[in-house]
């Protein structure tokens, strides 16, 4: 049976996805924006090295990095007394969760009080050319199975781009690297246009990608639209249709 032919589960998202994703893509530029200006976008990073850390190999340590950092600004502004963002709770992600960070904000809505989004950190150099350009997001079953069991699933991208130098500690005589946010972005997932998606069968059931995380641009459109989306391009790719049709029943993808 074709794939057009299959009686899929067809998931269908609340009138006020659109509005709560961009509610919460809008608080995530706030808050990072914030603490830009206010000159907390700086990590500094101590060693015994004479030399400092090796600017060469400094996108290989970024990464985690970068992550505590965006982990410490949310937690900064759940614990700020204004709370200006409305945000009410702040969790990192587990490991193996396909979000970094998961943040909960409040928000009234039809049935519920409150929005949650799940914010996928990706770290890049200013200084290397190319640095996490075509970034691996997450596996094709596990995105594809997440908003089928949530079909208001939001699933933030932050790109954070950062530049790393070296200065020298006064009273130790050390070099400390500083690393410093200087660019970011924040887009959800499923808004994203379909030509900066692309499927790379390699490791496992293969990774979703950004084809270029600083070049981005989004388009609306509904759950079913992007699972769709998403199953045609693993159809189009060397694993096929009938991997695919494995994985659908596997997974509960069809009625």
């Amino acid at each position: 049976m074709s794939y057009e032919n299959l009686d899929l589960k067809m998931p269908v998202e609340s009138e006020d996805y659109e509005e709560c994703s961009s509610f919460v893509v809008y608080s995530i530029d706030a808050i990072i924006q914030d603490a830009m200006d206010t000159g907390r976008n700086k990590i500094v990073i101590n060693t015994n090295l004479k030399l400092g850390i090796p600017m060469e190999n400094v996108n290989k340590i970024a990464g985690p990095f970068i992550e505590a950092w965006v982990f410490e600004v949310f937690n900064e502004s759940l614990e700020d007394d204004e709370n200006r963002y409305d945000l009410i709770n702040v969790e990192a992600g587990e490991r193996l969760n396909m979000a970094d960070v998961i943040l909960q904000f409040r928000k009234t809505r039809k049935w519920s009080s409150a929005v949650t989004g799940h914010v996928d950190v990706k770290a890049t150099s200013q200084d290397i050319k190319n640095s996490g350009k075509s970034p691996n997001i997450t596996s094709f079953v596990r995105i594809r199975s997440a908003y089928l069991q949530d079909t208001d699933y939001i699933f933030v991208i932050l790109s954070i781009k950062h530049r790393v130098f070296s200065t020298k500690d006064r009273e130790t005589a050390m070099m400390m690297g500083v690393m410093e946010v200087v660019d970011f972005n924040a887009y959800d997932l499923k808004y994203l246009a379909g030509g900066d998606i692309s499927y790379n069968p390699a490791l496992g059931t293969g990774q979703i990608q950004v084809r270029d995380i600083h070049y981005v641009t989004t388009q609306k459109r509904t759950t079913w639209e992007f699972c769709t989306m998403l199953d045609r391009k693993f159809i189009a790719s060397k694993k096929g249709y009938g991997q695919w049709l494995e994985y659908a029943e596997q997974n509960g993808w069809i009625k």
